[in-house]
């Protein structure tokens, strides 16, 4: 996607509020946003009232996707692409059918499955390997199939293994040829600021009220070096 790779290359930070339906994406560029994110945890609970824990899969998230994406085409939409849905194989058509959707982002991530919320206690990662090759589906699907998609690479190591070995895993998938990385669940600014500055890539924050890393401002963002920030319960809140 044009748009967030000139924002990338300017420096500037895409603030992108949740979204989990047409009309909740129509309120956010309505407000006057440029780009939105779908999350697992906003689909989960808007279709069926349940926690963020591997309920809901691939074709539920891309038909929800789908209508958005029909419904605003002005917004760039990142979608949650949770862990893929399946091995390699399904990574690939995960990226290809979100981006057929209309998604200007898919996001891809390292846990196990069932996943959990990023924020949640609990969770669990698979191997350093098999989280890279992950990256590099979702980089060859992109490739091979000739669509804009920008990949996300995130990693939830933090919790379990620590914030040296979720720095390792964000440069492999950076060297894989992501566009944009995202550590989940940072536990203070001083480890946001060192992800930011240590990547020397876009790099995404995630902010959740009451979740384990602290809610910063747009303008504190920029200034620690963010790309693009979700703030992900901004219309939940409001309700």
């Amino acid at each position: 996607m044009t748009f967030l790779r000139e924002r990338f290359a300017a420096r500037e930070l895409v603030v992108a509020p949740c979204c989990y339906d047409a009309i909740s994406a129509r309120i956010i560029h309505e407000a006057g946003f440029s780009a939105t994110f779908m999350s697992g945890f906003g689909v989960a609970a808007a279709r069926y009232g349940v926690p963020d824990n591997g309920l809901i899969g691939y074709a539920e998230m891309v038909e929800t996707l789908r209508l958005i994406c029909a419904a605003n085409p002005e917004i760039a939409v990142l979608g949650d692409g949770d862990t893929g849905y399946g091995n390699a194989m399904n990574v690939r058509n995960t990226v290809v059918g979100y981006a057929r959707a209309g998604a200007a982002a898919i996001m891809i991530e390292d846990q196990v499955t069932p996943k959990r919320c990023g924020h949640m206690d609990g969770k669990a990662v698979v191997p350093f390997d098999e989280a890279r090759s992950r990256i590099r589906a979702a980089v060859d699907a992109r490739r091979e199939s000739g669509l804009d998609i920008v990949i996300v690479a995130r990693t939830d190591a933090r919790a379990p293994h620590g914030f040296d070995e979720a720095m390792r895993r964000l440069h492999a998938f950076k060297a894989e040829g992501a566009d944009l990385l995202f550590l989940e669940a940072p536990a203070n600014e001083d480890e946001l600021r060192r992800f930011a500055s240590e990547i020397d890539a876009p790099a995404m924050a995630n902010l959740v009220p009451g979740g384990k890393t602290p809610v910063l401002s747009p303008a504190r963002l920029a200034e620690l070096g963010f790309s693009f920030a979700i703030y992900h319960q901004a219309l939940f809140g409001a309700i």
